[in-house]
């Protein structure tokens, strides 16, 4: 029996989460009579591919405008709000430039970044590892937010008014250091309490400099 693997796929950075009727025929010719697909929480869809036919799949996949991301220890592709004010206004290319430097990066521990076009929010920065808020014409960073469990807490504002190119750097360098010193299988949230938010501003800062 051919072995499978399990990808993550979703209609990539746009106007909300959605999927086209031809992206959803092309998913279900893998699902199989009892296959299923696993909807996460972050705006991806796993499903099993067969492993011999990987490449051959992605491809096919990306063909009708799916974006694909391998599932595990790897940044998540940005959560995005629904941009309900149009595509400039709210910095979509901003956020679809942030998703293709960042998405599929290994790191010690699944890391979730989100972002939102504007102050209301609707993306969940601030309860994700990583958040970007749009305010004006500049960008916020905020880092260490966390959704789940009774310790759940709103992430720290790292950096603000940063311009597209200052975020991008800020956010690459603040994963090559999660990278490079952070132990396996560490949440992000943990490894800033570890090393501490004013140690990582140091060290990015360094990066940047």
């Amino acid at each position: 029996m051919e072995k499978m693997i399990k990808i993550a796929v979703n209609g990539g950075i746009g106007f909300g989460a959605k999927l086209t009727a031809r992206q959803l025929v092309t998913l279900a010719k893998y699902l199989g009579e009892n296959g299923e697909l696993e909807l996460t929480t972050f705006q991806q869809l796993y499903i099993e591919i067969p492993e011999g036919k990987k490449d051959e799949v992605i491809k096919e996949f990306e063909e009708v405008g799916l974006s694909c991301y391998p599932v595990g220890n790897y940044v998540k592709s940005l959560r995005t709000c629904n941009f309900c004010k149009g595509e400039i206004e709210e910095g979509m290319p901003v956020a679809i430039e942030l998703n293709k430097r960042i998405a599929g990066q290994p790191v010690p521990f699944t890391l979730k970044p989100a972002y939102t076009g504007c102050p209301v929010g609707c993306g969940e920065p601030l309860v994700n590892d990583i958040g970007v808020m749009k305010v004006n014409d500049h960008y916020n960073l905020y880092i260490g937010g966390k959704s789940k469990g009774a310790d759940a807490k709103a992430g720290t504002l790292f950096r603000e008014r940063l311009n597209p190119d200052e975020l991008y750097e800020s956010v690459e360098n603040l994963l090559g250091i999660y990278g490079s010193l952070g132990k396996k299988r560490e949440p992000f949230h943990k490894f800033l309490k570890r090393i501490g938010i004013d140690e990582v501003s140091r060290l990015v800062q360094e990066k940047t400099s």
